[in-house]
């Protein structure tokens, strides 16, 4: 059992944590300093010392911890850890079911009832993503309950409590059989190959599955696609798989061609056949408009921040003129999928980047249709900074 510590809420924020608010952060405590020991189970109260939610204390670049509970008496205690990956689990039945998509996000975060922890699932292997020293400390009662699943064949971890959420660099390997790698995996019966053991990256973005899926369907057959801040080009993949005529990946990091390479390979397709270009971003919009080269299909998933040598790009300041650029380049009657996983601004923000992208370059455009985080990435009403996902289809006139 885990000691309780009482930490005072500020007035002005007490309404916020009763209805439903789950990320602990610093400006609502009276005295943050009282914390001290991360792992801390701590009892909200207000000024007259009343009850109003339990959680515990772990430093990540969100805040200072998250809500567990709204009941006094719940321990936060083994049984505790058993009920929500249990729970998580039974919600995504179906997909362990699926023979066509073998990974998904099995535990997400606030979604499913703990801040600051993630487990995504691939063919057997879990693996936990830990967000602070603080939820690091229930590793135990995780680590046990996965272990009692039928599917459990090994799990593996990733630690992101360094400063600002980075990861630290380790073995990762945890429990049962070590995996080959790299594994391979199936989305919507494409496949993918994935390292559990090589840093931070995997190889795919799960989130992304509903839309790499609506891409292969209905918007790549005989099209010629460009995937800019392309990764591993799972996006190209799902183009080609989809009858594009030819894609080109672009992304500035010197793995991504091999990474990019391996996953047309594992596909039966010739990487040959399409380019694979390790350039920056932005550089190679400005080779595409003196080259004169347009586009079917545009894909631009950029991270929410991204230094190069001559590039600070931060999405919420410059996804506009990224869009210009992009515009640019894509046909008359071409579409656009425009990302974004930043979680400081919402849809309706996203779609005012779009707008004004287009007014200033003087261009009609049609939005087609759009998506967040698909259903396995589990998000509360209460805290709509986890929805982070939007996604829209763009068509140019």
């Amino acid at each position: 059992m885990y000691k309780e510590k009482n930490i005072k809420v500020k007035s002005q924020h007490v309404n916020k944590f009763q209805k439903g608010y789950p990320l602990i952060f610093k400006e609502a405590l009276s005295d943050p300093r009282l914390l001290q020991e991360e792992g801390q189970i701590i009892n909200l109260v207000d000024g007259r010392n009343q009850f109003i939610a339990k959680g515990y204390y772990g430093r990540q670049n969100k805040g200072y911890g998250w809500v567990l509970t709204r009941d006094e008496r719940e321990d936060i205690d083994q049984a505790f850890f058993k009920k929500k990956i249990t729970k998580a689990l039974n919600h995504r039945s179906h997909l362990f079911q699926d023979e066509e998509t073998t990974a998904f996000r099995v535990f997400n975060g606030e979604g499913d009832g703990i801040g600051g922890l993630t487990i995504d699932f691939f063919d057997g292997y879990y693996l936990i993503n830990w967000y602070s020293h603080g939820i690091y400390q229930f590793k135990q009662e995780v680590v046990e309950v996965l272990q009692q699943t039928e599917t459990y064949k090994a799990i593996y971890e990733k630690k992101r409590f360094d400063v600002k959420g980075q990861y630290i660099e380790d073995d990762d390997f945890v429990s049962g059989e070590r995996g080959q790698f790299p594994l391979m995996v199936k989305e919507n019966g494409v496949n993918f190959a994935v390292y559990l053991n090589e840093g931070a990256m995997v190889g795919v973005f799960l989130d992304q599955r509903e839309v790499r899926k609506r891409i292969r369907d209905a918007y790549s057959d005989g099209k010629n696609v460009l995937n800019m801040f392309s990764y591993t080009g799972a996006f190209s993949v799902f183009a080609a798989a989809g009858g594009a005529s030819k894609t080109t990946s672009v992304d500035v990091a010197n793995r991504s061609l091999a990474k990019t390479i391996e996953q047309f390979s594992i596909n039966g397709m010739d990487h040959e056949a399409q380019d694979i270009i390790v350039e920056d971003v932005f550089k190679y919009f400005k080779y595409a408009v003196k080259k004169n080269l347009t586009f079917d299909l545009v894909i631009l998933d950029p991270p929410s921040f991204a230094k190069s040598k001559k590039h600070t790009f931060s999405a919420s300041k410059d996804y506009k003129d990224l869009l210009k650029d992009t515009i640019a380049i894509t046909e008359k009657n071409g579409v656009i999928v425009a990302s974004t996983n930043c979680s400081t601004f919402d849809m309706k923000k996203f779609k005012g980047f779009i707008d004004a992208a287009f007014k200033e370059s003087g261009v009609n455009y049609k939005l087609l249709e759009e998506y967040s985080l698909p259903e396995d990435f589990k998000t509360i009403k209460e805290f709509k900074e986890g929805n982070y996902l939007k996604v829209v289809f763009i068509k140019k006139y």
